[in-house]
């Protein structure tokens, strides 16, 4: 027999269930990266809208010749507000130091989405991209424990469907947010004061947030299993709040609008 619990809100088009009630699902594949690529440049514009991908020994006749575009797309500059050199990434990159970036001042994201990481190896503090300009360091975390990024991957986005639980103990046990379809900027808003130390993604690919309103640390959900908060890159099971990543393909703007 199966046990329930509910609470309801005013009516939505999607509302968060909450059960607790588990459901298998597979692991998660690591196997599509491809091989990283990193392209350094120099930028003859001040805006990112008008700036010249050529290398340093281009001639008009090669700069014709443009690449098939890429799924994936960023632009590295060196300088706040997409100044100085810059650095144009098609795959993931380990260390940005050692393929010859010194510093990630801004950020532009042509296709996407990405995630960044504060050590080298994809490791440490995450910093989901999704398409748009960062001009500086606050417009892609508000942590404001560290402006440092030495590692870039892109992040796969799967299906246009969202389905995510969540629950309070490791391995799956105790109570359980289910989410389908929704961003949900506070957990407690909704009655659930828990905390979250393990994570099922069955579609989609979600962020979630130290903090309510879309605050604090970031946490990487992708399609499989996390059955300890360690495995999404937390030191303590605190997630309250959490929202859809969804790519161009299916949504040009993005789900999140940073504001002023």
């Amino acid at each position: 027999m199966s046990l329930f619990w509910t609470q309801t809100r005013l009516p939505s088009v999607s509302a968060p269930q909450f059960a607790i009630y588990i459901e298998p699902l597979m692991p998660p594949h690591s196997d599509w990266y491809k091989p990283e690529l990193v392209r350094h440049t120099h930028c003859f514009s001040s805006h990112p809208s008008w700036f010249t991908m050529a290398t340093d020994h281009q001639n008009p006749a090669t700069k014709q010749k443009q690449p098939v575009a890429s799924a994936f797309k960023l632009v590295i500059y060196e300088q706040e507000n997409f100044q100085g050199r810059c650095h144009e990434l098609t795959g993931p990159c380990n260390n940005l130091q050692e393929a010859g970036v010194e510093k990630v001042g801004s950020v532009l994201v042509l296709c996407g989405p990405w995630v960044g990481f504060e050590q080298s190896g994809c490791k440490g503090e995450q910093y989901v991209f999704e398409k748009g300009e960062y001009p500086r360091w606050d417009a892609w975390t508000n942590s404001r424990r560290s402006d440092c990024i030495v590692a870039f991957r892109p992040v796969k986005v799967d299906s246009q469907e969202h389905k995510i639980m969540l629950y309070e103990n490791p391995s799956f046990s105790g109570k359980k947010i289910e989410i389908i379809d929704d961003d949900v900027p506070s957990f407690h808003a909704h009655g659930f004061h828990e905390k979250i130390s393990s994570v099922r993604v069955q579609s989609g690919t979600w962020v979630g947030y130290q903090y309510p309103g879309y605050r604090g640390f970031q946490y990487l959900f992708e399609k499989g299993e996390f059955k300890e908060c360690s495995e999404f890159g937390a030191i303590q099971p605190q997630v309250q709040s959490v929202r859809r990543v969804r790519d161009m393909q299916f949504h040009p703007r993005g789900a999140f609008q940073a504001s002023n």
